[in-house]
């Protein structure tokens, strides 16, 4: 007769396995508690930022495998594991979290996969080096500079992949030809591979842009060197974006003169409002010619090489152009870049001819206005409006007691390096709640950008300040210089306060192709930058292309001339 358990044996083995399963899983809880310290995830997700900022490499990647361990699909953990662990030169490791932080789509792809190809370079193998950097520019990584001197790449610098991943090229051993053409076939390949969309946003397509560069390829043994520069303007001018754009010319003696004169095209027409001390007697001076030419004939020609968001900038940014002789006679305007012939209507109303020489002292004073030189408006002898007395300053604001009201001149979205913007904006919203505003005033016709995610202390600011938060009270003063981060800036507070809009047009559109990027054409040494960011920073249906001010009040030379502010007056006198 066989024995069998009876029922009570089976369920006290039962019981007596689980209490010994049920101790095992309390003894491992316990011992994990022990190595995180009984720590919460938050605890421990702080002090892995806490050790990462003290730059505390080791220490941090120890932390970041804790908190990915708890939360792998956050994107930024990842990211976070992998810069720690390459820091710390850990790069085996690195590889793999910068693989899942390529895979979760982290930040720019593209950074970490060159990342990648930096430690499998640092681990000497080349073949994945080389591979991995590939790829990283297949994905649109946007540093070429970067690429071509980072020490972390040395092992692969004579490799002639490398070399032709990168743009490298010994220009010495080239021809002329040779040389034009490397530039003009690196410049399209770097349009085609981080250019923001063909046919989405460029006005021009793949096929007609290549097209246009073998056009130029083809045409250059006839061109001197100042036509193809023309012709490389051109090309960037028919992507169709502001910061798509020519930033400099080749680093030659004669491209670096300019006209020592500052003009401004105003409603009239334009004028002289900044000089040399040397050609102050031009000061106020109508310019109703150049080189022979009329003012609309050098704006059309410098039409054709002015890169743009809208039809405003042009208004910027050619009357800067006309500086440069240079240009002007690749544009086939002069004949002789160390001089021009003026035809002007003086402050007397007299009309004549000024010569005016060219210098290489002050080629660029797109943000800079020389300190030796003098304005038409300093030279009036009356005060000046605010919004010309202190330009040079990022940020500033000035209270004025009898009328309530503040103007704050916001011209750089930029840090100042004794006040960052994020300590400023504190001191102005305590100033705000501190005293009696009737009205907030913030100018932004000279902002023409910096980085856009410095503004959001101000924006936050503003959407909680219920006391200028308001229509009537919050002015916002645009013009065609406001642009870039600027005019992200003005399109948020458009969006997300109260504000009433008074000046001219905007500079670029609430939504566009934006960010800087250059890099260095090998061989004739021109930089130009190529935009790979859509900023939609207004609603995705919003397809216009500035934002108009309700209270449109363009400059007038009548109003300059009498350093009168029609745009603050209008302000004064809303209710």
């Amino acid at each position: 007769m066989s024995k069998r358990p009876n029922q009570f044996m089976r369920n006290y083995r039962v019981i007596h396995i689980g209490a010994w399963l049920l101790l095992l899983l309390v003894l491992c809880s316990v011992v994990a508690s022990a190595q995180t310290g009984s720590r919460s995830f938050s605890e421990i997700l702080r002090d892995a930022e806490s050790k990462t900022a003290a730059k505390d490499w080791k220490e941090a990647a120890v932390l970041w495998q804790q908190v990915i361990e708890s939360n792998p699909v956050n994107a930024g953990f990842w990211n976070q594991l992998a810069n720690a662990l390459y820091q710390a030169k850990d790069y085996r490791k690195s590889i793999a979290a910068y693989e899942k932080a390529v895979e979760l789509r982290a930040g720019f792809p593209s950074n970490a996969a060159y990342n990648i190809a930096c430690c499998y370079a640092l681990l000497g193998e080349k073949e994945n080096a080389l591979k991995w950097l590939e790829k990283s520019f297949d994905m649109g990584f946007r540093d070429l500079e970067q690429a071509r001197t980072d020490s972390d790449l040395q092992s692969l610098h004579n490799d002639a992949r490398f070399l032709r991943i990168v743009g490298l090229v010994d220009t010495a051993k080239m021809s002329r030809d040779e040389g034009w053409r490397y530039d003009l076939a690196l410049l399209e390949r770097e349009v085609n591979r981080k250019g923001y969309a063909y046919g989405i946003t460029r006005p021009i397509s793949r096929e007609d842009f290549h097209a246009a560069v073998k056009t130029l390829s083809d045409q250059e043994p006839k061109l001197t060197d100042a036509q193809m520069v023309i012709g490389v303007m051109k090309l960037m001018r028919s992507l169709g974006d502001g910061h798509t754009t020519f930033l400099s010319p080749p680093q030659q003696p004669d491209y670096a003169l300019a006209l020592p004169l500052q003009f401004y095209l105003f409603k009239e027409g334009l004028f002289v409002i900044g000089s040399d001390p040397k050609y102050k007697g031009l000061l106020g001076a109508q310019v109703l010619s150049l080189g022979g030419h009329t003012v609309g004939e050098v704006m059309k020609s410098l039409d054709q090489v002015i890169s743009r968001d809208n039809e405003m900038w042009p208004g910027q940014l050619g009357p800067y152009h006309m500086r440069n002789l240079p240009l002007l006679r690749g544009l086939g305007l002069v004949s002789d870049i160390r001089k021009i012939e003026l035809g002007i209507r003086d402050v007397n109303g007299v009309n004549r001819t000024a010569t005016v020489e060219a210098d290489s002292e002050h080629p660029n004073i797109w943000n800079e206005f020389p300190s030796n030189w003098v304005t038409y408006a300093q030279s009036l002898g009356t005060p000046l409006p605010l919004y010309l007395k202190n330009t040079k300053s990022h940020y500033w604001f000035e209270y004025f007691p009898e009328s309530r009201v503040l103007y704050f001149q916001y011209n750089r979205v930029l840090n100042d390096a004794e006040e960052p913007l994020a300590r400023f904006s504190e001191r102005l919203f305590k100033f705000i709640d501190e005293h009696e505003i009737d009205k907030l005033v913030i100018d932004m016709r000279w902002n023409n950008g910096g980085n856009t995610f410095l503004s959001r202390p101000l924006l936050y600011g503003l959407i909680k300040s219920d006391k200028v938060n308001k229509r009537g009270k919050l002015f916002v003063i645009i013009g065609r210089r406001t642009f870039s981060a600027a005019q992200n800036t003005a399109t948020f507070f458009e969006r997300h306060t109260n504000a009433i809009f008074v000046g001219e047009p905007t500079g670029s559109s609430p939504n566009f192709v934006g960010e800087e990027t250059p890099f260095t054409l090998p061989y004739s040494k021109i930089t130009v930058n190529i935009s790979d960011l859509y900023w939609q920073s207004s609603w995705p249906q919003d397809y216009r292309t500035w934002i108009a001010p309700q209270i449109y009040l363009p400059p007038t030379f009548s109003a300059y001339r009498e350093n009168r502010d029609p745009a603050m007056e209008a302000i004064l006198r809303y209710k």
